[in-house]
């Protein structure tokens, strides 16, 4: 189906053994620091974007906070988007993921491995039950990434409505929200070649406490969307194909 993933797999044969490693630590936290956990999941990815041709660039990161937790928003491309984001992000993040999308092999250790969160969007109280998690986690220096959109249509570098159920922890917590852009991500798993593939994440200005304090959960969604897709916008009309940089 994913020309590119199976190549990965493939490719990876011989690294199998990171499967039950990746287990074992998330397991035994009282072995292993959260740093260790992020930096086997980081050493997973850089593992598979090799054979699979992938790179990815960041920019924006002096935007995020030094200190604290906080909230990622991105726009929701394909399966490789939190791995871009983990990829060019030093610190270690957690992600909320569909709980359906949660129990699969590797895809179940790696969530672990960062203390994820999975989300059952059908079951509204197990979704406030998260939700609250996430802002006591955020408010206590947790980093986050959840999607807005809630999942991902196809759509390429276009966005769909945020859901404004996404901004309640950050609201909870009074963390600042980090918008960010992914670029092209979708072309990693979507796209039925092995050609190189570069996408591209873009690390927003945040918004703190003080510059959403007044805005309602819709307005927080409209905004952060807005930012978002005026960055997908430059990019498709080509005014950040010579300068990546934003101006």
């Amino acid at each position: 189906m994913f020309s590119r993933f199976f190549h990965v797999i493939l490719r990876n044969l011989h690294h199998i053994y990171m499967i039950p490693q990746m287990e074992y630590v998330s397991r035994h936290p009282e072995k292993y620091s959260e740093e260790e956990m992020y930096a086997l999941d980081r050493l997973a990815i850089r593992r598979m974007m090799r054979p699979g041709h992938i790179t990815t660039q960041g920019y924006g990161m002096e935007n995020l906070p030094c200190e604290g937790g906080y909230i990622m928003c991105p726009n929701h491309q394909g399966k490789y988007d939190a791995l871009g984001i983990m990829y060019t992000h030093d610190k270690p993040c957690s992600v909320v993921i569909d709980i359906e999308k949660s129990d699969f092999i590797l895809v179940k250790q790696f969530i672990n491995l960062v203390r994820g969160k999975c989300i059952d969007r059908n079951d509204a109280r197990q979704s406030i039950k998260i939700i609250r998690e996430m802002a006591d986690e955020a408010k206590a220096g947790r980093k986050f990434i959840i999607f807005p959109e809630g999942g991902y249509l196809h759509n390429g570098n276009d966005t769909t409505v945020f859901k404004p159920g996404a901004f309640k922890s950050a609201v909870w917590a009074k963390v600042p929200i980090i918008p960010v852009v992914l670029i092209d991500s979708y072309k990693v798993f979507e796209e039925h070649t092995l050609k190189p593939i570069k996408t591209f994440v873009y690390y927003l200005k945040p918004l703190y406490y003080n510059d959403y304090k007044n805005m309602t959960t819709v307005e927080i969604a409209r905004t952060v969307q807005g930012q978002i897709q005026n960055v997908l916008n430059m990019y498709k009309e080509g005014k950040l194909a010579n300068d990546p940089e934003l101006p």
